[in-house]
Formats: C-alpha cells, structure tokens, sequence
C-alpha cells in the first residue's frame, strides 16, 4: 500500500491505494480515519498520487467539478453498491438518504444506507458529503458538518447552509 499526505482548502488529507488504484481518501482527524500502517510506503511521486493531488488541486479552484481515478474501495457488496449510487450524484447536486436506499435496491434499508454513507472510505471523490437528510438538513459526515457544508457551498449546491458560512474552509 503507498501512502500520502497533502493539504486542501478544507483541510489536509491521507490518502492511500495501490500503484494502480485509490483505495482511501481521508481528512485528518476525521471520523473513521485509517490509520497509516507500518509498512506502507510514503509514496508523493508515485503516479497516482500525483494525479490525485494535480485533480485536487483543480477541484480546490472549481477547474474541474469532479475527478477522474481509478477508484478501488474495500467494503462489503451492499457498501460497493451504495457508494457506486453516490458516484451518480453529480456536482452541484444532492440526494436524501431515502433516494440512494432505492437506487441500492433497497428502499427500506435507509439506515443501513446511511452506515454504509458513513464508513465512504474516498471521501469528497465518492461524495457522501452531496447526501442531505429527507428535509434537506445537513445530516452527518465523518469530516463534520462544517466540512460538508463548505464542501456542499463550493460545488454550488447550498449558498448559505444553516449554521455554517460558505468560506469556512477558504
């Protein structure tokens, strides 16, 4: 596993994979963070860490609306199939919990569609942040609320979220 660490207007961030493929994107410090491991390799020039920082640097300015990576997240088929429906979100838009337990398949399972939100390992990439509660309320993020608001503000998606200001992270 390679490993690296770099800042972003919101906050620095870990993130880890294969040479070939992004397998977590974490900010520091957030809920469920994993934790570097012993024997993984500091990797800032291997490839894909490149591309990942020159993507989120893009992103940071609004150059781009989204990524475009190889993507590899470790998690159970329900949580594959959950953070595949949040890839389907595009920029600038939301979902409820409610809508990606149906395009799971699985219209009653909105809890479990909400664990499976939560343990998102490629945060921002895999936009867990875009999914707001069934009355448009900011609901959980491991980053904090703060975070998924200002992230929500920079893609266009809230103006002014309640109890957050926009250039939080500026």
């Amino acid at each position: 596993m390679i490993y690296d660490r770099f800042d972003t207007r919101f906050g620095p961030v870990m993130a880890c994979g294969s040479d070939q493929a992004l397998q977590g994107l974490y900010f520091i410090g957030q809920k469920y963070e994993q934790a570097v491991l012993p024997e993984w390799l500091h990797a800032p020039e291997a490839p894909l860490m490149r591309e990942l920082r020159r993507q989120f640097k893009a992103y940071d300015r609004q150059a781009i609306a989204g990524f475009d990576l190889p993507l590899d997240p470790q998690g159970t088929p329900f949580q594959k199939k959950v953070w595949q429906a949040l890839l389907a979100i595009a920029s600038g838009q939301t979902s409820t919990y409610g809508r990606i337990a149906e395009q799971a398949a699985s219209p009653r399972a909105v809890r479990a569609v909400g664990l499976a939100i939560g343990r998102n390992p490629i945060s921002v990439i895999i936009p867990c942040h875009r999914v707001l509660g069934s009355d448009g309320s900011l609901t959980g993020y491991a980053g904090g609320l703060p975070r998924k608001a200002a992230l929500l503000h920079h893609e266009g998606a809230l103006v002014h979220p309640a109890g957050a200001s926009g250039d939080l992270f500026a």
